[in-house]
């Protein structure tokens, strides 16, 4: 965020700073209620806005409140590691300025689902306190503070908003082993409303590997056959894949999450590649890692619409990108996306791109006399 970069010369000291602030709750609020016009119907709930924060800002679950504050319509926590893990050696978030993009290897850094489950249970409790909520001793005891909240109330708890939690991979975990994710269905689960299986960030070795078809099937099945056996509120699973993946790649990931009966997918991850209109230095666009921000933007595009066009539209898209204003986040829509989601933009722009964008969004679809879901997939209807 621009104040921090003030402040911070380190990129990572700053994203740090700015999850601080999230947490002391001093982040700029956005107080105008979202027109009707961007409401969104997904997963049998309703949603006030499609603009969303990606995973990787608010990786443990920290500053969740003033996230959603600023505008979000939904907010994504992580990637969450069952483990505790450090990520990679730092240096390693590298800021893009002619670009508007970034490039990081954090490589997983996470708290553990532990330390996140008990975050996310604490903010329950103190929701339940607020609320006069008494819970059942027993169900408590046996279920955890979710299982007391009303049947009609997220686990963002606030109404009309969502929590997602993405699911990660620690680094010393073989490649073939599911227990991960299957872990984190149970552990964080019960406290999202929905879950993100996450086999996409280059930088975990042989992470990608698991889009392959077989593998990919493997965990899928095993991780919703989890879902479906031990969560009550049966939060939609969703999978997150990357945008450099094959035509043949992604038509087997497209066949795997029908067969399967996966409940949406966000596109994209960052990008392992450097297109050529790059302009920052080649010190700093030669670094290892994933590439995000407006340079992605035409890659993940392209991948979600061939997505869409691959299973007519039945599997629900969350568009992730290059997203920093109106005309990406329309083109994402339009393109098949459901939803779409933030992060390198708001990172380096500040809260004010989230309202700056439902602002426009709501003016051009009010001149055009159509709502957000109106425009969801107009690109394949021509």
């Amino acid at each position: 965020m621009p104040v921090t970069h003030a402040v911070l010369r380190d990129p990572e000291d700053a994203h740090k700073l700015a999850i601080f602030m999230g947490k002391l709750g001093v982040l700029p609020k956005d107080r105008v209620i979202d027109d009707s016009v961007l409401s969104v119907k997904i997963w049998g709930k309703e949603v006030s806005n499609p603009i969303g924060l990606a995973a990787g800002c608010d990786k443990h679950g920290e500053a969740i409140d003033n996230m959603l504050a600023t505008g979000f319509g939904f907010v994504e926590i992580g990637s969450v590691t069952p483990q505790p893990q450090p990520g990679n050696p730092r240096p390693r978030f590298f800021r893009l300025k002619e670009d508007g993009a970034v490039i990081n290897r954090y490589g997983f850094n996470s708290e553990g689902h532990d330390a996140v489950a008990s975050r996310l249970k604490a903010r329950i409790r103190t929701y339940l306190y607020k609320n006069a909520v008494t819970p059942d001793p027993v169900q408590l005891e046996s279920y955890g503070p979710s299982s007391a909240l009303p049947q009609s109330t997220t686990r963002s708890l606030i109404s009309r908003k969502l929590l997602g939690v993405n699911l990660g991979k620690n680094k010393t975990s073989k490649a073939e082993d599911d227990q991960d994710f299957v872990n984190g269905v149970k552990s964080l689960g019960p406290l999202a409303d929905y879950i993100v299986v996450n086999i996409s960030s280059p930088n975990t070795p042989g992470l990608r590997a698991l889009q392959r078809r077989e593998p990919l099937e493997k965990l899928l099945k095993s991780v919703k056959g989890t879902r479906d056996d031990v969560l009550v509120h049966k939060p939609p699973l969703l999978v997150k894949i990357a945008p450099d993946v094959g035509e043949e790649e992604l038509k087997d990931i497209a066949a795997v999450c029908q067969n399967v009966g996966i409940d949406g997918v966000i596109i994209s991850n960052t990008t392992i590649t450097r297109p050529e209109t790059l302009k920052s230095p080649k010190s700093l666009t030669r670094e290892f890692g994933g590439l995000s921000g407006a340079p992605l933007f035409p890659l993940a595009l392209n991948t979600l619409r061939s997505f869409y066009s691959l299973t007519n539209g039945s599997i629900p898209l969350i568009g992730c990108g290059g997203i920093r204003s109106a005309d990406e986040a329309i083109a994402f829509a339009k393109a098949g996306a459901t939803l779409v989601q933030l992060y390198t933009s708001y990172g380096m722009e500040g809260p004010g791109v989230v309202s700056d964008t439902k602002d426009e969004v709501t003016r051009r679809l009010k001149e055009s006399g159509k709502t957000w879901m109106d425009i969801v997939g107009e690109d394949h209807r021509k």
